[in-house]
């Protein structure tokens, strides 16, 4: 066995290739985020993926695979057929292609027994499949499983492999791969661009309002734009090098001061936790009542850490019983007006905000879809009100489309809405420093 020679920092780029494996994921009863995550953290640090394939749970299909990326591919990932069960053959599989013996790790073993004595559980004995590692290898430990994570490098290669359940993958990736790939030269060690985050701005006019900044660095900035429901990131990088970290750093922030209110932050925070800090750091509170979401919005926000100091709770009030009671709906108001209106979106930030104790209420109440809606408010109609200490507020939108979207955007609509009266509220204030931003 021949180690690959990865200390230098400046070898010619490598080819990374990653490998799916799951008959769950060709049959479509479990979408492929591993590709989206693990694209988006080797993007991060400058290395585009060559390709991702996805193949099924059977050793032929695998083997076939593992040959063909390990003649051509420098960097191999795979994630899945780890677990314990008959159709978990990746290891197996790819340690006879390469000629490595397994061998039973007692280490492994321990964590396994320790992890079903934790949670009460009779542990059977195909579990200890889960036990055996390469020979010539190393272990990953899996902080929230029961497969290791296997690492392996022979023929000047790395070959990296992973459990399949993304709460397992992902904190394994950041935590232990990233930095050994790092340290081994084949990603950079810090972040290979500058991601400014936008909300309320479109693409097309997010360009064009940068353009005048583009223009001054020419085909030394390289620039790219993504786009989502209500939010638009444009990423900006040196082009073969012409910038140091230094400039990139500096025409960021000239393009977020550029930006004024529809400047989010740098790096990707989403904006329930830009709201969150901008709360927080005012000392307010805030509660949420929603009617066409189904608790969206409360969620984006109990998904932060420490959510209590900020969130006093949400209300989901599909009925109009349910807006009465809980939040103090008028009946008048609902039968003159309508639950989808103006008025009713006013009296449900209000009620919540009132009822929960909160210095800050939003409400939704929209025609989602598909059997909602009428000829005056069709399928996408959307009522969103801001209660503030200083006022309240509505405003009707319209986002015809599936439901889902029509509810993901009606969400960051809502978010940015609180997100610059807190901007407002706070005074301004000087826009945050690059790096500062983007370490918080």
């Amino acid at each position: 066995m021949v180690s690959p020679d990865l200390s230098n920092a400046t070898a010619p780029a490598r080819r990374f290739e990653l490998l799916t494996l799951g008959d769950e994921l060709l049959l479509g009863l479990t979408a492929n985020g591993h590709l989206t995550f693990i694209g988006a953290q080797l993007g991060k640090r400058g290395v585009e993926l060559a390709r991702n394939v996805t193949i099924t749970d059977e050793a032929v299909a695998i083997a076939r695979q593992i040959r063909e990326s390990w003649a051509q591919a420098d960097v191999i990932i795979t994630t899945g057929g780890l677990g314990p069960t008959c159709d978990d053959r990746t290891r197996e599989v790819i340690a006879e292609v390469l000629g490595q013996k397994l061998v039973f790790d007692s280490t492994i073993e321990a964590a396994i027994v320790e992890r079903f004595n934790r949670f009460g559980r009779k542990m059977t004995p195909n579990n200890l499949k889960q036990a055996y590692r390469f020979e010539h290898g190393e272990v990953l430990p899996n902080a929230n499983g029961t497969a290791p994570g296997l690492w392996v490098e022979q023929d000047g290669k790395v070959l990296c492999m992973l459990p399949g359940p993304p709460n397992e993958l992902q904190p394994m990736f950041t935590e232990q791969v990233i930095p050994r790939l790092a340290a081994r030269g084949l990603l950079l060690d810090h972040e290979a661009y500058v991601q400014i985050r936008t909300a309320g701005i479109g693409e097309s006019a997010l360009e064009t309002k940068l353009q005048p900044v583009f223009d001054r660095h020419g085909d030394a900035l390289t620039i790219a734009f993504c786009a989502h429901q209500g939010q638009v990131d444009c990423r900006l990088s040196a082009a073969n090098g012409e910038l140091t970290e230094t400039q990139i750093d500096a025409i960021a922030g000239e393009c977020a001061a550029l930006l004024g209110e529809d400047f989010m932050g740098f790096g990707d925070e989403p904006l329930a936790k830009v709201c969150a800090d901008l709360l927080r750091a005012q000392e307010r509170t805030l509660a949420v009542a929603e009617a066409g979401t189904g608790g969206l919005l409360a969620s984006a926000f109990t998904d932060i850490c420490g959510a209590t100091k900020f969130f006093q709770g949400g209300v989901i009030c599909s009925s109009n019983e349910a807006k009465m009671t809980l939040l103090d709906c008028p009946e008048c108001l609902i039968s003159q007006h309508g639950a989808v209106s103006a008025e009713c979106a006013v009296a449900m930030a209000t009620g919540v905000a009132e009822t929960l104790g909160a210095d800050y209420g939003i409400a939704i109440t929209a025609f989602s879809g598909p059997c909602t809606g009428s000829k005056e408010n069709p399928v996408g109609t959307i009522y969103v009100a801001l209660h503030a200490p200083h006022g309240v507020w509505s405003k009707k939108l319209s986002y015809p489309g599936p439901r889902q979207t029509i509810k993901i955007r009606t969400v960051n609509l809502a978010l940015d809405w609180l997100r610059r009266e807190l901007l407002r509220t706070r005074g301004g204030g000087d826009l945050p420093d690059r790096r500062l931003s983007a370490m918080q």
